[in-house]
Protein backbone atom coordinates (compact mmCIF):
# COMPACT_ATOMS: atom_id res chain seq x y z
CA UNK A 1 0.00 0.00 0.00
CA UNK A 2 2.79 2.35 1.13
CA UNK A 3 4.45 1.88 -2.61
CA UNK A 4 1.05 2.39 -4.20
CA UNK A 5 0.26 6.20 -3.09
CA UNK A 6 3.20 8.02 -4.65
CA UNK A 7 2.12 6.06 -7.93
CA UNK A 8 -1.76 7.76 -7.80
CA UNK A 9 -0.37 11.39 -6.78
CA UNK A 10 1.99 11.06 -9.82
CA UNK A 11 -0.88 10.11 -12.16
CA UNK A 12 -2.81 13.07 -10.62
CA UNK A 13 -0.32 15.39 -11.17
CA UNK A 14 0.55 14.24 -14.71
CA UNK A 15 -3.52 15.05 -15.55
CA UNK A 16 -3.96 18.61 -13.94
CA UNK A 17 -0.68 20.15 -15.46
CA UNK A 18 -2.61 20.02 -19.29
CA UNK A 19 -5.57 21.93 -17.43
CA UNK A 20 -3.87 24.34 -16.07
CA UNK A 21 -2.01 25.43 -19.39
CA UNK A 22 -5.49 25.51 -21.08
CA UNK A 23 -6.48 27.29 -18.15
CA UNK A 24 -3.63 29.67 -18.37
CA UNK A 25 -3.74 29.83 -22.37
CA UNK A 26 -7.24 31.47 -22.42
CA UNK A 27 -7.54 35.28 -22.42
CA UNK A 28 -9.53 36.35 -19.76
CA UNK A 29 -13.19 38.01 -20.57
CA UNK A 30 -14.10 41.50 -20.93
CA UNK A 31 -17.76 42.59 -20.98
CA UNK A 32 -18.05 45.59 -23.67
CA UNK A 33 -18.38 49.34 -23.21
CA UNK A 34 -22.21 50.42 -23.37
CA UNK A 35 -22.79 52.62 -26.30
CA UNK A 36 -22.80 56.24 -25.78
CA UNK A 37 -25.11 58.09 -27.59
CA UNK A 38 -24.60 61.36 -28.66
CA UNK A 39 -26.81 64.19 -28.82
CA UNK A 40 -27.97 65.23 -32.54
CA UNK A 41 -25.86 68.07 -34.56
CA UNK A 42 -28.18 71.12 -35.20
CA UNK A 43 -28.68 70.93 -39.00
CA UNK A 44 -28.56 74.04 -40.99
CA UNK A 45 -32.44 73.40 -42.02
CA UNK A 46 -33.72 73.60 -38.73
CA UNK A 47 -35.56 76.70 -38.21
CA UNK A 48 -34.84 79.15 -35.65
CA UNK A 49 -36.94 79.66 -32.72
CA UNK A 50 -40.11 81.23 -33.12
CA UNK A 51 -40.01 85.00 -31.39
CA UNK A 52 -42.23 86.16 -28.75
CA UNK A 53 -45.70 87.34 -30.12
CA UNK A 54 -45.83 91.29 -30.01
CA UNK A 55 -49.14 93.54 -30.73
CA UNK A 56 -47.14 96.58 -30.48
CA UNK A 57 -47.79 98.89 -33.24
CA UNK A 58 -50.58 100.80 -35.56
CA UNK A 59 -53.43 98.61 -36.49
CA UNK A 60 -56.45 99.19 -38.19
CA UNK A 61 -59.23 99.74 -36.05
CA UNK A 62 -63.02 99.26 -37.60
CA UNK A 63 -66.73 97.93 -37.61
CA UNK A 64 -68.01 94.70 -39.38
CA UNK A 65 -68.20 96.09 -42.49
CA UNK A 66 -65.11 98.50 -42.43
CA UNK A 67 -67.54 101.40 -43.65
CA UNK A 68 -65.87 103.29 -40.09
CA UNK A 69 -62.53 102.84 -39.91
CA UNK A 70 -59.46 104.59 -38.12
CA UNK A 71 -56.08 103.65 -36.11
CA UNK A 72 -55.28 102.33 -32.69
CA UNK A 73 -51.52 102.40 -31.64
CA UNK A 74 -50.42 99.70 -28.67
CA UNK A 75 -47.57 101.39 -27.33
CA UNK A 76 -45.23 99.29 -25.52
CA UNK A 77 -44.64 102.21 -22.14
CA UNK A 78 -46.69 101.27 -19.05
CA UNK A 79 -49.40 103.13 -17.02
CA UNK A 80 -51.29 102.81 -14.04
CA UNK A 81 -53.61 99.85 -15.48
CA UNK A 82 -51.90 98.31 -18.46
CA UNK A 83 -50.01 99.91 -21.09
CA UNK A 84 -50.47 102.85 -23.27
CA UNK A 85 -52.70 102.91 -26.50
CA UNK A 86 -53.60 105.71 -28.68
CA UNK A 87 -56.14 106.13 -30.79
CA UNK A 88 -56.43 108.42 -34.22
CA UNK A 89 -58.90 111.72 -34.25
CA UNK A 90 -61.70 110.23 -36.30
CA UNK A 91 -61.77 106.97 -34.21
CA UNK A 92 -63.18 109.93 -31.41
CA UNK A 93 -66.02 110.76 -34.08
CA UNK A 94 -66.87 107.07 -35.52
CA UNK A 95 -66.76 105.38 -32.18
CA UNK A 96 -67.35 107.49 -29.57
CA UNK A 97 -67.04 104.92 -26.65
CA UNK A 98 -63.01 104.73 -27.33
CA UNK A 99 -63.00 108.04 -25.34
CA UNK A 100 -63.10 105.59 -21.94
CA UNK A 101 -59.79 103.25 -23.04
CA UNK A 102 -56.84 104.43 -21.30
CA UNK A 103 -54.63 101.53 -21.83
CA UNK A 104 -54.37 97.79 -23.22
CA UNK A 105 -53.25 94.22 -21.70
CA UNK A 106 -52.69 91.66 -24.14
CA UNK A 107 -52.76 87.93 -22.09
CA UNK A 108 -51.56 84.28 -22.91
CA UNK A 109 -54.77 83.10 -23.60
CA UNK A 110 -55.03 85.54 -27.08
CA UNK A 111 -57.17 88.41 -25.81
CA UNK A 112 -56.65 91.91 -26.24
CA UNK A 113 -58.08 94.05 -23.80
CA UNK A 114 -58.36 97.41 -23.61
CA UNK A 115 -59.10 99.10 -20.31
CA UNK A 116 -60.40 102.65 -18.92
CA UNK A 117 -59.26 104.45 -16.21
CA UNK A 118 -59.97 101.80 -13.23
CA UNK A 119 -58.86 98.46 -15.22
CA UNK A 120 -62.07 97.27 -16.30
CA UNK A 121 -62.62 95.60 -19.89
CA UNK A 122 -63.86 98.32 -22.49
CA UNK A 123 -63.89 95.46 -24.75
CA UNK A 124 -62.60 92.31 -25.07
CA UNK A 125 -60.76 91.35 -28.48
CA UNK A 126 -60.47 87.69 -29.10
CA UNK A 127 -57.74 86.33 -31.94
CA UNK A 128 -59.77 85.00 -34.58
CA UNK A 129 -57.24 84.19 -36.86
CA UNK A 130 -53.30 85.24 -37.21
CA UNK A 131 -53.31 89.60 -36.80
CA UNK A 132 -57.64 89.38 -36.82
CA UNK A 133 -58.97 90.24 -33.58
CA UNK A 134 -62.74 90.79 -32.97
CA UNK A 135 -64.91 91.66 -30.49
CA UNK A 136 -68.76 92.16 -29.88
CA UNK A 137 -69.85 96.34 -28.86
CA UNK A 138 -73.51 96.56 -28.19
CA UNK A 139 -75.28 99.22 -29.86
CA UNK A 140 -72.26 98.97 -32.48
CA UNK A 141 -71.64 95.29 -33.48
CA UNK A 142 -68.47 93.08 -34.04
CA UNK A 143 -65.09 95.59 -34.01
CA UNK A 144 -62.27 94.66 -35.25
CA UNK A 145 -58.35 95.22 -34.45
CA UNK A 146 -56.40 94.25 -37.39
CA UNK A 147 -53.67 94.68 -39.62
CA UNK A 148 -54.13 96.82 -42.39
CA UNK A 149 -51.07 96.24 -44.74
CA UNK A 150 -52.58 92.75 -44.76
CA UNK A 151 -55.75 94.32 -45.79
CA UNK A 152 -57.02 95.64 -49.50
CA UNK A 153 -58.19 98.94 -49.28
CA UNK A 154 -61.48 99.95 -46.88
CA UNK A 155 -64.83 99.88 -49.02
CA UNK A 156 -66.16 103.41 -49.94
CA UNK A 157 -68.31 104.88 -47.42
CA UNK A 158 -71.74 107.13 -47.86
CA UNK A 159 -69.91 110.18 -47.59
CA UNK A 160 -67.89 109.27 -50.89
CA UNK A 161 -70.50 107.60 -53.04
CA UNK A 162 -72.96 110.90 -52.21
CA UNK A 163 -73.87 113.03 -55.32
CA UNK A 164 -74.64 112.34 -58.92
CA UNK A 165 -74.72 109.26 -60.90
CA UNK A 166 -75.64 108.02 -64.29
CA UNK A 167 -77.15 104.40 -64.62
CA UNK A 168 -76.11 102.87 -67.78
CA UNK A 169 -76.06 99.78 -70.06
CA UNK A 170 -72.48 97.94 -70.55
CA UNK A 171 -73.10 99.22 -74.20
CA UNK A 172 -72.16 102.75 -72.60
CA UNK A 173 -75.93 104.24 -73.33
CA UNK A 174 -77.19 106.34 -70.21
CA UNK A 175 -80.85 105.09 -69.04
CA UNK A 176 -81.08 107.24 -66.12
CA UNK A 177 -79.55 109.87 -63.56
CA UNK A 178 -79.66 109.35 -60.03
CA UNK A 179 -79.03 111.36 -57.52
CA UNK A 180 -77.89 109.91 -54.21
CA UNK A 181 -78.64 112.55 -51.65
CA UNK A 182 -76.84 112.56 -47.94
CA UNK A 183 -80.47 113.58 -46.31
CA UNK A 184 -81.89 110.45 -43.96
CA UNK A 185 -84.72 108.20 -44.76
CA UNK A 186 -85.18 106.35 -42.06
CA UNK A 187 -81.99 104.25 -41.50
CA UNK A 188 -81.09 105.31 -45.41
CA UNK A 189 -80.28 107.56 -47.66
CA UNK A 190 -82.61 110.11 -49.87
CA UNK A 191 -82.66 109.20 -53.44
CA UNK A 192 -84.02 111.08 -56.31
CA UNK A 193 -84.64 109.73 -59.61
CA UNK A 194 -84.12 112.26 -62.71
CA UNK A 195 -86.69 113.17 -65.35
CA UNK A 196 -86.19 111.36 -68.83
CA UNK A 197 -85.30 107.29 -67.01
CA UNK A 198 -85.80 104.21 -68.91
CA UNK A 199 -88.45 102.42 -68.00
CA UNK A 200 -86.99 100.02 -66.09
CA UNK A 201 -85.35 102.08 -63.57
CA UNK A 202 -89.18 104.04 -63.28
CA UNK A 203 -90.75 100.80 -63.04
CA UNK A 204 -88.01 99.67 -60.11
CA UNK A 205 -88.51 103.32 -58.59
CA UNK A 206 -85.59 103.44 -56.37
CA UNK A 207 -86.54 106.00 -53.18
CA UNK A 208 -83.82 105.27 -50.73
CA UNK A 209 -79.99 104.00 -50.75
CA UNK A 210 -76.91 103.06 -48.93
CA UNK A 211 -73.98 101.40 -48.14
CA UNK A 212 -74.03 97.76 -46.91
CA UNK A 213 -70.91 95.30 -47.28
CA UNK A 214 -69.23 98.07 -49.78
CA UNK A 215 -72.04 97.65 -51.56
CA UNK A 216 -74.65 100.01 -53.05
CA UNK A 217 -77.90 99.68 -52.33
CA UNK A 218 -80.82 101.14 -54.03
CA UNK A 219 -84.27 100.50 -52.40
CA UNK A 220 -87.74 101.00 -53.75
CA UNK A 221 -91.09 102.24 -51.55
CA UNK A 222 -91.83 98.61 -51.66
CA UNK A 223 -88.48 97.26 -50.59
CA UNK A 224 -87.01 95.30 -53.71
CA UNK A 225 -83.58 96.67 -53.74
CA UNK A 226 -80.77 96.26 -56.06
CA UNK A 227 -77.54 96.27 -55.10
CA UNK A 228 -74.07 97.25 -56.89
CA UNK A 229 -70.96 96.49 -56.63
CA UNK A 230 -67.58 97.85 -57.53
CA UNK A 231 -65.43 97.04 -60.05
CA UNK A 232 -62.09 96.25 -60.23
CA UNK A 233 -61.14 99.63 -62.16
CA UNK A 234 -63.09 101.36 -59.23
CA UNK A 235 -64.81 103.31 -61.67
CA UNK A 236 -68.38 101.46 -62.36
CA UNK A 237 -70.08 99.49 -59.92
CA UNK A 238 -71.83 96.47 -61.62
CA UNK A 239 -75.51 95.28 -60.79
CA UNK A 240 -75.46 91.96 -59.00
CA UNK A 241 -76.14 89.18 -59.14
CA UNK A 242 -75.69 90.06 -63.08
CA UNK A 243 -79.30 90.16 -65.35
CA UNK A 244 -79.34 89.31 -69.35
CA UNK A 245 -78.91 93.03 -69.92
CA UNK A 246 -76.35 94.24 -67.29
CA UNK A 247 -76.83 98.05 -65.33
CA UNK A 248 -73.62 99.44 -64.33
CA UNK A 249 -73.80 102.87 -62.51
CA UNK A 250 -70.97 105.40 -62.96
CA UNK A 251 -70.46 108.85 -61.47
CA UNK A 252 -71.25 112.06 -63.69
Amino acid sequence: MIRILPAALIALMAFAAPLAAQQAADPPVTMPDPPVTMPDAPTADAPPPAAPRTVVGTWEFSNADREKTCSITLRNEANRVGKRVEFDPACLNLFPFVKDVVAWQYSENDFLKLLDAQGASVLEFNEVESGIFEAPKPGEGIMFIQNASSLGPAPKTAEQITGEWSVIRRTGRAICGLSLTSTPSGEEFALRIQPGCDPVITRFAPVTWQMDRGEIVLRAANGQSWRFEEGEDGGKWQRVPQTANPLLMVRK
